[in-house]
């Protein structure tokens, strides 16, 4: 148990430190005065000043922060020309977004990594048969896992969906299959699609699939696997930004949502995943680190994204929200925001006592969107 403990914080440590480390690069370059670059939470341990930064390990071990000088009030400012507060919207724009920016980012990274090592998909220009249901017209026709299906009634078949619609056309009746086996056995096999076949099962009762694997050359790969990890990390944030709006549509409907995880649910995925192995945990990093990023974003005080939007309403109105209003509300937001967390944490523990952690986790797959 301890591993995955271990495996669980040092995930989350990497999450919040990327995160912070866009706020820190960004606020550097812009001529802030970064107080304080904290590795875990306060009560600080250890710390070194180098420069103008202390750089501090602190005692709860995962995550970090940035405490930029400025960066919530007026009061206590010694150097204006580099608190965050006296800078322009655009820069401090610029400095909120960074931190999103850097999860987005880790998690093209996490995705590339996982495309290099386990090939990329790609539609295969035919239909390779990969299951046979027992006592299915398929098996008592004699086609075997790993036939590949070349035509059905004389009709070239290249995906999924010419195999499934031309079947389905002759349900009650006979088809001609084209089978090709181990590469170069050609067969001709008639079968009859089933009228009315079992729930879960289709006229034939095969499963079928239309992609392949393809390993680009070893130069090539980092390269494709950033390409495909952007695109895989675009996905998930459309599947987040979905979900994120049922959320708030239950809220608003003064329905508690049931697709949410919080750290119970996070930590019994991870430790379920852990032990599958190295590549999957590293794609999981890639799904929370996208997670992270779209929550961050949203107008919300306490989050990036409340902060983003005081910033657009000072650059619409030409003049700053009071710091002290200000810090007040994102005091109020993040307040909200714990009690939503315990909410959805006492809901999980019940969940998992009443469930246990298989009936826990087959409850999560069945709300997460397919």
């Amino acid at each position: 148990m301890f591993y995955f403990v271990l495996v669980f914080f040092v995930i989350l440590s990497i999450l919040v430190l990327v995160h912070e480390l866009g706020h820190f690069l960004v606020a550097r370059r812009a001529g802030i005065w970064v107080e304080e670059f904290g590795f875990g939470l306060p009560p600080r341990v250890y710390g070194k000043k180098i420069g103008e930064t202390i750089y501090s390990v602190n005692l709860l071990p995962f995550g970090g922060f940035v405490r930029l000088h400025g960066e919530n009030s007026e009061d206590l400012i010694k150097k204006p020309e580099k608190a965050f507060i006296n800078k322009s919207p655009l820069i401090k724009a610029g400095i909120v977004v960074a931190g999103v920016i850097m999860n987005f980012l880790l998690g093209i990274f996490a995705f590339a990594i996982v495309y290099s090592v386990t090939g990329i998909p790609r539609e295969a220009g035919f239909v390779k048969i990969e299951e046979i249901k027992s006592g299915s017209p398929a098996e008592a026709a004699g086609i075997l896992p790993g036939d590949i299906v070349r035509q059905v009634d004389e009709i070239k078949i290249s995906s999924n969906s010419d195999f499934i619609a031309n079947v389905d056309a002759k349900r009650g009746s006979e088809v001609n299959l084209l089978i090709e086996r181990s590469g170069d056995e050609e067969l001709s096999i008639k079968v009859s699609p089933r009228k009315d076949p079992p729930e879960g099962e289709g006229a034939l009762g095969v499963l079928i699939s239309d992609s392949e694997i393809y390993y680009p050359p070893i130069w090539q790969r980092p390269f494709v696997g950033v390409y495909y990890g952007f695109k895989e990390a675009i996905f998930w944030g459309g599947a987040v930004i979905l979900g994120m709006f049922n959320i708030f549509l239950n809220l608003f409907g003064g329905v508690f949502p049931k697709d949410v995880a919080g750290p119970v649910g996070l930590f019994v995925v991870t430790r379920e995943i852990a032990k599958v192995g190295i590549i999957p945990l590293i794609n999981w990093v890639g799904i929370i680190s996208v997670n992270l990023a779209i929550l961050n974003i949203l107008p919300i005080p306490a989050l990036d994204g409340g902060r983003l939007l005081f910033i657009g309403i000072e650059k619409l109105f030409g003049r700053r929200i009071l710091p002290k209003l200000e810090s007040w509300l994102h005091v109020v937001g993040l307040g909200l925001l714990v009690l939503f967390l315990i909410a959805v944490t006492f809901r999980e523990v019940a969940l998992i006592r009443n469930l246990g952690i298989e009936g826990y986790l087959d409850f999560l797959s069945q709300q997460t969107p397919q």
